[in-house]
């Protein structure tokens, strides 16, 4: 099981454990964070998923298609480290992932 660290957009931290292959995004809807609307249900249609990683795990996550490229490209508040979580498959290899929840659109 890993863990994921999730900050809310007040600042808070909460450490979930996370089982089975599940996205990010399916762990932080699962987890009772409302403010993470994942409006398309992970199907890489809209960006209302917008995290941001935390630096230094980058390296450990699948390449940005196209398609999650052009959505972030949607919003205002993207920058280097955001990714849309419902393309970031958990596994043990991402143990410790942190993420915050990015700003409404």
């Amino acid at each position: 099981m890993a863990k994921l660290l999730v900050t809310n957009r007040d600042g808070e931290e909460t450490a979930i454990d996370v089982g089975g292959s599940v996205s990010v995004m399916e762990a932080i809807r699962d987890n009772g964070f409302d403010e993470l609307l994942a409006l398309c249900g992970g199907c890489c249609s809209c960006a209302t998923c917008h995290v941001y990683v935390a630096p230094g795990f980058e390296d450990k996550l699948p390449a940005m298609s196209e398609d999650e490229n052009d959505l972030l490209d949607s919003s205002d508040h993207r920058n280097e480290m955001s990714r849309l979580s419902c393309q970031i498959q958990m596994s043990d290899d991402l143990d410790g992932l942190k993420v915050t929840i990015a700003p409404e659109d």
